[in-house]
């Protein structure tokens, strides 16, 4: 008798993002089944999404992320849009391309580095120091470009800001409904000689990441300490993105439901 034959058909979920060394979460548990989306093709969000048992499908946004930033008083919710217009914007046209598998969830964000202010005196804080304006770092333009940032926040603060928005159908119009949150952490770095920035630059590992650097990477060389969440100046806020999956699943009966 073979034992290994059966007449009983294995039936698999069509979706699964859950790996099997997720944590036993409900709110983990509840995306078992579901069609679960990353807007982005990010490796290093990929990567850390999978490290707490996440392995969505990857269908990067088209939206050109051009926002004026000067349409925003406060600069922190510069992230925050751009991660919404990059869900609403996945979600809509897989809709569109099939009705009948329409996603569950769109998980889409955005990383922007920040400038901060520096304390007047060595014995004020940061959190104590008058607000100004901050100005959003981008992806340096050339090698010049990238020392000239290293050497301005070299010995300083950069604040990395991470908007998180999740788009997933509801009964009511539009058809879906919106979270978001934004994270920010403070990365303070070390007084670097010259010779190492220019070393880092040479490097090239900077010059396709916002502000110019990468922690996770060789840039880590250059940061003294960094106050927050590691993973969101990587590119994911994974503690915050989690928490915000359980208040869902606690406060709307009919999350993940539709």
């Amino acid at each position: 008798m073979n034992f290994f034959k059966s007449n009983q058909p294995i039936s698999l979920p069509k979706h699964n993002c859950v790996e099997p060394h997720a944590l036993k979460l409900a709110s983990l548990k509840k995306l078992v089944g579901k069609r679960v989306v990353l807007a982005s093709n990010s490796p290093r969000r990929k990567e850390i999404l999978q490290t707490f048992g996440l392995t969505p499908e990857v269908v990067p946004s088209t939206f050109e992320e051009d926002l004026p930033h000067t349409d925003f008083e406060d600069v922190h919710e510069y992230p925050v849009s751009t991660a919404t217009h990059k869900a609403v914007e996945v979600y809509q046209r897989l809709l569109v391309t099939d009705p009948d598998d329409a996603p569950d969830l769109i998980i889409a964000a955005d990383t922007v580095v920040l400038t901060h202010q520096l304390p007047g005196i060595s014995s004020m804080s940061y959190e104590d120091a008058p607000a100004v304006r901050q100005d959003i770092l981008e992806k340096p333009s050339s090698k010049e470009d990238n020392l000239r940032m290293l050497l301005d926040m070299n010995g300083g603060v950069c604040e990395v800001v991470t908007g998180v928005s999740l788009v997933y159908p509801v009964l009511e119009a539009p058809g879906y409904n919106i979270k978001s949150i934004d994270e920010r952490t403070l990365v303070y770095f070390a007084d670097n000689s010259k010779e190492l920035l220019e070393a880092y630059v040479e490097s090239e590992e900077g010059i396709d990441r916002a502000g110019g650097f990468a922690v996770q990477g060789l840039g880590g060389a250059l940061v003294r300490k960094v106050d927050g969440d590691f993973h969101n100046v990587v590119g994911f806020p994974a503690a915050s993105f989690l928490k915000l999956l359980e208040v869902l699943c606690e406060e709307e009966d009919d999350f993940l439901a539709v």
